[in-house]
């Protein structure tokens, strides 16, 4: 947790330090490339210190002044271990949505806030490893299951802000997830525990992070 919090630290000051020299230099708002990658910096380098891992990126359109077309996709490496469960669940996920620009840079239009659904999908093998059983007389007993194919899929919001990078043609993108998981197929009636890409799923609710270096072309 200590370490989540210093990389959230460190990457949202640089995106106020960012912010700051945008506001002082001259951005144009009339230009031919309208597409604009992405790559979640964040997570990847989180995952160096934990068990969850995700590399996930993105490409935006823009449909025009204030609406975005959006796609993400990326690969996940999840292990649950709580309430005498330990699952592990690994595989690639796809999201794709939209967003509205909610406030703008009068001089570059691709600076500002945002906010827009997406609808994920997630197809992924999982383990588990123990599973807890009450078993005679009260007893905890545990089970295992081998590897199965499942798929999830959930409602996502994206709400963030983007700002361009000093002069450059790349740009900070940070974006906060609520996720409400919408279906999921089971294995033995069992709920998945975790995800790949949309995180632990026991609850059915789940919060998303990302900080992103885009670059516009």
């Amino acid at each position: 947790m200590k370490t989540k919090l210093t990389f959230i630290l460190f990457f949202s000051s640089l995106l106020v330090f960012c912010q700051k020299k945008s506001e002082d230099s001259v951005a144009t708002t009339k230009t031919s490339r309208e597409f604009m990658v992405g790559v979640d910096v964040l997570n990847a380098g989180l995952g160096v210190f934990s068990d969850n891992k995700i590399f996930q990126g993105y490409i935006s359109s823009k449909v025009s002044d204030k609406v975005h077309a959006l796609v993400e996709a990326g690969y996940g490496k999840n292990q649950y271990d709580k309430s005498g469960y330990l699952a592990d669940a690994s595989g690639f996920f796809f999201k794709a949505g939209g967003f509205y620009m909610l406030s703008q840079d009068s001089q570059n239009h691709y600076n500002g806030f945002y906010a827009g659904p997406k609808i994920g999908a997630s197809f992924y093998k999982q383990v588990y490893h123990k599973v807890p059983i009450r078993g005679y007389q009260g007893g905890d007993y545990y089970d295992s299951f081998p590897q199965s194919s499942q798929s999830s899929y959930w409602l996502e919001a994206g709400i963030g802000g983007r700002v361009q990078l000093f002069d450059s043609q790349f740009y900070i993108d940070v974006q906060v997830q609520p996720r409400y998981l919408m279906y999921t197929t089971k294995q033995d009636d069992i709920k998945p525990m975790t995800v790949p890409g949309f995180g632990k799923s026991s609850s059915g609710f789940n919060m998303g992070f990302s900080w992103n270096i885009a670059y516009r072309f």
